[in-house]
């Protein structure tokens, strides 16, 4: 039995980790009541970080079995930009598989994740993110709650490079800190957000 990692096409490794964490991480969503819908307090939050770090992409991730489901999300006003060959590139969603995008790395990692030019790393550069959606930074953090658990992820994404820095660092950081005490904190009329 062979345990080389499946490759794409062109031949770019896929070098999804495996989301061991996803039943209990599931459990725990569905005890906090999230994960199964949008949340339009999330919406708003991912607007504010989208607004504080001049991206056109923020993201609050709280993925499942099933793959990624952004409870909240924040979108640019206009169509995606156009592909290298002229065609377009389709618009992002609430749901993408788990092989698509960073945000599985930071979830198995526990850290944050600074990408400055996502091409510049032959393990993100391949993935379907990057060919499909035209981004080229990334800059993500977990967001892991008081039992231990990682419940998602938010994250900030750019379709050109950004030089992110310690301040982009510590903004991600600190977003991720408050909103995951803010989930926990929830109540039934809607997240205090």
């Amino acid at each position: 039995m062979s345990h080389d990692p499946p490759r794409r096409p062109a031949g770019r490794l896929l070098l999804t980790p495996d989301d061991k964490e996803a039943p209990a991480r599931t459990e725990r969503l569905r005890r906090l009541g999230l994960g199964k819908r949008p949340e339009p307090a999330l919406d708003a939050f991912a607007g504010r970080l989208a607004e504080h770090t001049a991206t056109p992409y923020a993201m609050v991730n709280l993925p499942d079995e099933q793959g990624q489901f952004y409870a909240g999300l924040h979108l640019p006003p206009a169509a995606p930009p156009a592909r290298p060959d002229g065609g377009t590139r389709p618009g992002v969603g609430r749901r993408l598989p788990r092989d698509h995008g960073f945000c599985p790395h930071v979830l198995a990692r526990r850290k944050a994740l600074v990408l400055e030019d996502v091409r510049d790393f032959p393990r993100f550069a391949g993935n379907a993110i990057v060919d499909e959606y035209g981004i080229h930074s990334y800059l993500g953090a977990p967001l892991i709650d008081s039992t231990g658990t990682a419940l998602g992820t938010v994250s900030v994404a750019d379709v050109t490079p950004r030089t992110w820095g310690r301040s982009g660092l510590e903004t991600i950081k600190q977003a991720a800190g408050e909103l995951v005490v803010r989930l926990e904190r929830g109540t039934e009329g809607g997240l205090p957000l």
